[in-house]
């Protein structure tokens, strides 16, 4: 990514999750930075990193959305990818050096798709020396580049769907659905390695993250006029609904205040959505919160033990405030 000396154009403060497409060559940190400049405001973040050779989707956390990213790492993921057969590299993708070449001869088309269909479910992978997980403290691939290999405990992953699009050897394109943590990579080494030929990555495309689909996200060049000269409503997804998979309750009007400076809501005075009492769920169960007209308030949980004997259930106490108390 190339420096730039545009000035930065002051705009209103956002709150939310930007559905951003990462060219290749960009680092997650230069999206960050185009934006913070662009947008004119610091608190810019991004949710689940992409290696500088990917492209795809990359959300971006806005405002009140960089607080959001703990609540969103349970997202799936969608990829396209293509592996390469017959070489091994030293960071189990295209931009690492060739350690080692394997004849692919009589390699098959069905004996292909036979050893992708050993990778579908819960699996336990090593993660790769070449990543940011840290050892003692020290990032993996600055360990690596130091020429040091250290023992990696296997993660658990699940690859939920494994598809084979395209076979013309070496190359193989697939598309995989699979939860966090998992490295497509190590599961192109790794599918190599069950085949006796070696394998890696050789180029990747995010196509989904959690409700993020490729087809709407928007390269961050766009940004500048997106929001400067159309307005960012399009563009932004708001707090309530990046976090709607969370379970929704309403407390009533007179103890909004109450809550937004940090007081326990006792259980008389929340309800569900739809206006019934709430019975209150699993002390570790995050919930948003909020006020009768459906304004998302923050997050809360109930609490594990009640100190009001007179009242029947637990009271709500906040984890995250979004708006400000007046």
């Amino acid at each position: 990514m190339t420096n730039e000396s545009a000035s930065v154009v002051m705009s209103p403060v956002l709150d939310g999750v930007v559905n951003v497409s990462k060219p290749a060559g960009w680092t997650s940190h230069d999206v960050v930075e185009k934006l913070r400049r662009s947008l004119g405001i610091r608190k810019v973040g991004h949710a689940g990193t992409l290696d500088p050779m990917a492209t795809g989707v990359l959300p971006i956390l806005i405002g009140k959305g960089t607080r959001l990213s703990e609540y969103l790492v349970e997202w799936d993921k969608e990829y396209e990818a293509v592996m390469r057969l017959g070489q091994d590299t030293d960071t189990q993708d295209a931009t690492g050096a060739v350690i080692q070449e394997r004849s692919y001869a009589g390699m098959t088309e069905e004996s292909i798709r036979t050893a992708a269909a050993q990778f579908l479910g819960a699996l336990q992978q090593v993660p790769p020396m070449y990543s940011a997980l840290k050892v003692e403290g020290q990032p993996l691939y600055k360990l690596a580049r130091a020429g040091k290999t250290v023992e990696r405990a296997p993660r658990p992953i699940t690859i939920y769907q494994l598809e084979v699009l395209k076979v013309e050897i070496p190359d193989v394109s697939f598309r995989v659905t699979c939860s966090k943590g998992t490295y497509i990579r190590t599961l192109c080494a790794d599918i190599g390695q069950t085949l006796g030929v070696g394998g890696h990555l050789y180029q990747l495309c995010r196509t989904r993250v959690g409700p993020f689909h490729i087809e709407d996200a928007v390269s961050p060049l766009e940004i500048d006029q997106e929001f400067l000269s159309h307005g960012h409503n399009q563009v932004v997804r708001g707090l309530d609904a990046v976090l709607s998979h969370l379970p929704e309750v309403v407390i009533d009007s007179s103890m909004v205040t109450r809550a937004l400076h940090g007081a326990p809501i006792p259980p008389s005075a929340v309800s569900q959505a739809l206006g019934e009492p709430c019975e209150a769920g699993s002390a570790q169960e995050i919930l948003r919160v909020k006020d009768p007209a459906g304004q998302l308030l923050g997050l809360g949980k109930f609490a594990k033990e009640s100190s009001d004997p007179s009242e029947i259930g637990l009271p709500l106490v906040f984890v995250k405030v979004f708006r400000q108390s007046s």
